[in-house]
């Protein structure tokens, strides 16, 4: 795993521009468990390559989650187990978005290894691996939706109000609504070009966090309520295991976003949500608010992400694994906080 990918700013989209003309055949892909990021930047370059006259397709591990079902396109998306091989026979492009892991590309990552065109990769962590790709990547960018955005701008592609939601959605959603320290004062110079290309945050943001189920709203009552704090109320811990989602009756893409709601507990600066999956094994969240960097704890656990969010997966049992998170998050923590 490559711990040191070095920051491309600006990015050369003229190459991308030359790969783009070379091509005809492209097939789009994001990272297992997909968010708001990786769904809206595939759907808005699936549009770009579109009209620019190329023959698209996207293919993900993992299906959309329902409370991105608003974005148009989305019933374009094909789940890998029914997608149809041979028409990889005649592909150019691979593109992948939001993730140079391969960890984070699951069940594609064979389909990637047999490729014998071209693979793309535009992504913001500073994280990944060699997956053998021409990598677009800026790691100072707050979502890969913003890099559509320039890649559109550079490809002379105009903003459709699909593609300005998509991109919305994908910038809104990776910064926490522009919450995060990643916001800066062009993400909203972005944002506002989106917005007059026909995004609209309020309508956006409703059908984002207010329509939820109640299935979702007890989920979030019951893991909330498992609240475990450390480091003198500085680290927040919980989980939520499959028994909670079947008690509640809520979906497993209903989990997203409660770890941040920990990090609403005065004083708290870091947070860990361990969530079991139904074919064994944790998922793990990290967030930080604070100097500990968790792409660097997510990496003890073959994980990665950003400085103020990371993920990881994990097999071993619970009662171990929430001590080995805990321990690194305080060393960390410790670390950090007297290193001058």
């Amino acid at each position: 795993m490559n711990t040191t990918n070095p920051v491309k700013q600006p990015i050369d989209w003229t190459k991308l521009a030359g790969i783009v003309a070379q091509a005809r055949r492209f097939l789009l892909t994001v990272h297992v468990r997909p968010d708001g990021d990786c769904i809206g930047s595939e759907l808005a370059m699936a549009t770009i390559l579109r009209r620019l006259g190329k023959d698209v397709r996207m293919v993900n591990a993992d299906r959309v989650p329902p409370d991105l079902l608003f974005l148009e396109g989305t019933g374009d998306i094909e789940h890998l187990d029914a997608f149809d091989p041979p028409w990889l026979d005649s592909l150019d492009v691979i593109m992948v978005l939001d993730t140079i892991s391969w960890a984070q590309l699951g069940p594609m990552k064979p389909i990637l290894q047999a490729h014998k065109g071209t693979i793309v990769a535009i992504d913001h962590h500073a994280v990944g691996d060699d997956i053998g790709a021409v990598v677009f990547s800026d790691t100072q960018a707050e979502a890969t939706g913003r890099l559509v955005f320039e890649a559109a701008r550079h490809l002379g592609i105009e903003l459709t109000p699909d593609m300005a939601t998509a991109l919305f959605t994908a910038i809104a959603t990776d910064t926490g609504w522009f919450r995060f320290s990643s916001v800066n004062d062009q993400t909203f110079t972005v944002i506002s070009e989106l917005v007059r290309a026909g995004a609209v945050p309020h309508v956006i943001y409703n059908r984002l966090y207010e329509q939820g189920s109640a299935g979702k709203a007890r989920l979030a009552g019951r893991t909330l309520a498992k609240v475990e704090l450390y480091l003198d109320g500085k680290l927040a811990f919980t989980s939520i295991m499959l028994d909670d989602f079947a008690q509640t009756g809520a979906i497993f893409s209903d989990s997203e976003d409660l770890i941040n709601k920990t990090l609403a507990i005065g004083g708290t600066q870091m947070a860990l949500i361990v969530v079991e999956q139904p074919g064994g094994g944790f998922k793990i969240s990290f967030r930080s608010r604070c100097e500990v960097d968790c792409s660097q704890v997510a990496m003890k656990f073959g994980g990665g992400g950003h400085r103020q969010a990371s993920g990881a997966f994990q097999n071993l049992p619970f009662d171990e694994l929430k001590i080995a998170l805990i321990a690194a998050m305080t060393t960390a923590y410790e670390v950090r906080t007297v290193t001058p």
